[in-house]
């Protein structure tokens, strides 16, 4: 018998993970999806029968026992996917000055490879990864070690940024700056990304980083099925268009064709902006709405979707920075003489072990306010001028890219191209960012998504809750579910799986 009936807004990896643990525990669950793909940023696509990845390039800690493989079996997705290894000793390269520096797996491994360049900071990168590991492990979510939450350490990087943290360990200027050369991972930026957000994801990726093969839809279609397995079931090309409430707690939702889904639960995996824009409650405050409507949000992204000539370019198993200039810090603020200041740039891994790349993409940052003027009112058309303004902006990253991997351009058989209008389309992520609200520790708490609403039974998941990425997703799954099933239960069931 079912407890509740609880209806899920977005097929997103949060929607999903949420799906996953309730079907499980005997929730009656329906996920609404607007597209016609689910999977939010786990969606690839494919042009000419070349596939190309959209948002979950690769992943980490997914070695037998990590946190992430842990997750992966309480979600039934492990035994579905495949894993490819990125490069063990250079997961991440990282090219400043000419010159290219590698991220190795293991603590060991990462120092002993960084001292090779910077040896008069060994001690320095010593204190600098124990500090990592310190706080991703007093994150008892991020660790699964329920018993070892840290909240001082929790909260004391959580309010400190980056390059602060970073500063007062590492004395060499340059060391400082490949120590941060991935920043597009989480888009940091100088003097507001809390150092809690690197630590997590450098703790994250170092542990183990992995490409899907096949792409990261594969994730997307092992949690459909696996709530389906359950029960549930999971519906496309359903708009939710309103959160139907009344004075006390939410009733169902209704699609924009008219029809209503009632709820005794309702999740949203929506951007929070979104969210609200879908309640019309005197239960949701003014005040509330305009904190939501305030934060901060993300960089933009421009991306080139590459396919080359078949056998001719070698697979890179490693994710590759670029900078033009002398630091990965404030990218975000170009013009167009100096856009783009860097970019990441990383193969898609069809089969594994490849010898040879079909297909990679190319990464870099770009803001909404340049690709604003091309927007229409209706989803997914443009104005005249965007196509050639995306063809003259990708000729120019290509360039970007050929001068420090030359050679490049001669291998690209076709290349498609996405701008932050993509994004806001496909997943209504605010201004079409990267990451969805930005982690600012000038905010203070006001800078927080609460996966709690003000109407009771109205919950909210995804990257804008806990942080992004796929550890961070689920982590954030884990967090909205606890309120109906408490963390406890959920990690109890984490530990039994197999």
């Amino acid at each position: 018998m079912y407890r509740q009936q609880v209806v899920i807004i977005g097929s997103g990896l949060g929607g999903l993970s949420c799906g996953v643990i309730l079907a499980k525990n005997g929730y009656k669950v329906t996920v609404l999806e607007q597209g016609i793909q689910t999977g939010g940023c786990l969606q690839c696509f494919q042009r000419r029968g070349a596939k190309f990845e959209t948002g979950m390039h690769f992943i980490g800690s997914a070695d037998e026992g990590q946190p992430l493989d842990r997750l992966m079996k309480y979600l039934e997705i492990r035994k579905d996917i495949t894993l490819s290894p990125l490069d063990k000793n250079g997961y991440d390269v990282i090219r400043l000055n000419g010159k290219e520096y590698r991220f190795a797996n293991g603590r060991d491994a990462f120092i002993d490879q960084l001292a090779m360049a910077f040896p008069h900071e060994r001690k320095a990168l010593e204190e600098y990864f124990d500090t990592i590991e310190r706080v991703a492990s007093a994150s008892a979510l991020h660790s699964l070690q329920f018993s070892k939450t840290d909240t001082a350490l929790n909260t004391e990087y959580q309010m400190r940024t980056v390059n602060e943290v970073i500063d007062s360990i590492i004395s060499d200027p340059l060391l400082r700056k490949v120590l941060v050369g991935n920043l597009p991972l989480y888009a940091g930026e100088k003097d507001k990304t809390p150092f809690s957000t690197h630590a997590f994801i450098t703790d994250f990726y170092n542990q183990g980083a992995y490409r899907i093969v096949g792409g990261s839809e594969s994730i997307a279609t092992s949690l459909v099925s696996t709530i389906e397995s359950y029960g549930g079931c999971v519906l496309k090309k359903q708009k939710v268009k309103k959160i139907v409430t009344d004075d006390e707690k939410a009733l169902g939702v209704e699609t924009s064709e008219g029809q209503f889904f009632p709820a005794e639960v309702i999740i949203s995996d929506t951007h929070p902006m979104r969210t609200l824009e879908m309640i019309d409650s005197k239960q949701i405050r003014p005040a509330f709405r305009e904190r939501i409507n305030a934060m901060p949000q993300t960089v933009g992204g421009f991306s080139v979707y590459l396919e080359f000539q078949e056998d001719s370019m070698p697979y890179m198993n490693y994710n590759y920075y670029g900078y033009e200039g002398d630091s990965p810090w404030n990218c975000e603020h170009y013009d167009w003489l100096s856009w783009p200041k860097g970019f990441l740039y990383m193969h898609f891994c069809h089969e594994p072990s490849p010898h040879y790349a079909k297909t990679a993409v190319i990464l870099s940052y770009m803001q909404m306010k340049d690709v604003a003027p091309f927007r229409c009112s209706e989803p997914f058309k443009r104005k005249d001028g965007y196509k050639e303004f995306k063809q003259e902006k990708a000729e120019k990253l290509i360039d970007c890219v050929e001068k420090q991997l030359p050679g490049l351009r001669s291998h690209i058989k076709h290349y498609y191209t996405s701008t932050p209008l993509t994004y806001l389309d496909y997943t209504g992520t605010e201004g079409g960012s990267m990451y969805g609200v930005a982690k600012d520790v000038n905010c203070g708490i006001a800078n927080r998504v609460p996966h709690k609403t003000r109407i009771p039974n109205v919950l909210q998941t995804g990257q804008n809750i806990n942080s992004h990425g796929m550890l961070g997703v689920i982590v954030g799954s884990i967090v909205t579910c606890s309120e109906l099933l408490t963390a406890e239960h959920i990690y109890r069931q984490i530990t039994n799986s197999k």
